[in-house]
């Protein structure tokens, strides 16, 4: 099993991702995860979710579901955000998709004109709760690109929100702009954000017994569909200690 994660966090700052093999059962990802940070409970209050298809998600872009998820960060109305994310997959898609697919954020950002970049770090979008009940996160007002004190940038993303007010929309949602958290110019921006993340993807099959860790306050992430409802992936957040 690979738990020593020094190059591995090398990995990870250098590009923004990382993949662990070797690892098959949760107290094992949950070791190896250590030095990264700790486990933080998720929108339902536990520290792993369970990413698999169940019935009443058919036509949403939803981890339940096995439609395509768009271009996101995860839990953008949290304040902060999960640091990392990480995936373990225990049953991987036989269908030859389900890939979850990553792109830099501030690479992204970096390609925007001087007055965009000016909007993406000044205009305050609402990033509404999600699922938070009992866990005190009811939402935030922060832009697209956050910078700190301590001198990082968060980004905050999601396609669905800018362009159809919600996280999880049906699959054929069509929302006005003026109802948009950041109207017209929000739009705008998923657009632009959605075309860069085709060009310049890394799409990854996560291997059985394998965990993909990822930057979520740098990284852009979406899922591509897929028709193997067996597919089983365990989902954790953590925060830097």
């Amino acid at each position: 099993m690979t738990t020593a994660l020094t190059p591995r966090t090398q990995e990870l700052l250098e590009q923004g991702y990382t993949l662990l093999d070797g690892i098959t059962t949760d107290e094992e990802a949950a070791a190896a995860l250590e030095s990264l940070g700790t486990l933080i409970p998720q929108y339902d209050g536990q520290l792993r979710y369970q990413v698999k298809a169940a019935p009443g998600f058919e036509d949403r872009r939803y981890s339940k579901s096995t439609n395509t998820i768009l271009v996101h960060t995860e839990a953008p109305g949290w304040n902060p955000p999960p640091r990392y994310l990480a995936l373990h997959c225990r049953v991987q898609a036989r269908c030859g998709s389900g890939h979850t697919e990553l792109a830099d954020a501030y690479a992204f950002v970096a390609s925007l004109s001087e007055e965009e970049r000016r909007a993406v770090h000044g205009e305050g979008v609402d990033w509404v709760g999600h699922n938070t009940a009992g866990t005190g996160a009811a939402g935030v007002r922060r832009p697209v690109v956050e910078s700190t004190p301590g001198g990082r940038d968060i980004v905050r993303f999601s396609y669905n929100l800018l362009t159809a007010g919600h996280y999880d929309p049906p699959v054929d949602a069509d929302v006005p702009a003026g109802q948009l958290p950041l109207g017209a110019l929000g739009a705008e921006l998923a657009v632009r954000a959605e075309a860069f993340f085709r060009e310049n993807k890394v799409s990854v099959l996560i291997p059985e017994n394998s965990v993909l860790i990822w930057d979520n306050q740098r990284m852009l992430h979406a899922r591509s569909s897929y028709s193997d409802a067996r597919r089983h992936l365990t989902r954790y957040w953590l925060q830097e200690s």
